[in-house]
């Protein structure tokens, strides 16, 4: 009899454990709504970059030498038409952000506009008369232009290693 008792609550645990899942096979069509982006530098993405205001709250808060590292958007004003080896960038409320490329190990498209994201080192900086007038010649400005910068200018730049130009 205890034999019989103990096959008989055996045999109920084994069937009480058997677990029939229904499994159920459902078609989702994953919804991509990637940007496309020419990439120039180090491989960057555009996951958690700042927006121009976001970002220009941070350049407000840094003095002369001081650098943070950062990812922002923005949209391009103006590049090097020499080279491609600078651009600015419109950050709103009539500011603007002077980038240049890391080692100049890239450059960017002479006819780029349009959207950017830029990973690397933001930095407020005091440009010299020189730079500055040597940034007008690149750009293409007059002779009166170029000869009308005189005083030093404190500017907002970027030291970028990667840039995704939205197409």
């Amino acid at each position: 009899m205890k034999k019989l008792v103990l096959i008989l609550a055996m045999s109920l645990a084994i069937v009480s454990c058997k677990n029939e899942k229904e499994v159920k096979e459902i078609d989702v069509q994953e919804v991509n709504d990637e940007i496309a982006y020419a990439s120039f530098g180090m491989e960057i993405n555009d996951a958690d970059a700042l927006s121009a205001d976001r970002m220009m709250e941070h350049y407000k808060g840094l003095k002369a030498g001081d650098t943070i590292n950062a990812k922002m958007t923005g949209k391009i004003n103006e590049v090097c038409s020499k080279k491609g080896c600078w651009m600015t960038l419109d950050m709103g409320n009539d500011n603007q952000v002077m980038v240049r490329f890391k080692d100049y190990g890239f450059f960017m498209p002479l006819n780029a506009e349009g959207e950017v994201v830029v990973n690397g080192k933001a930095f407020v900086e005091e440009t010299s008369v020189d730079e500055l007038r040597h940034y007008a010649e690149d750009a293409g400005k007059s002779a009166e232009e170029i000869a009308a910068i005189t005083e030093p200018k404190f500017e907002y730049k970027f030291l970028a290693d990667g840039v995704l130009l939205k197409q």
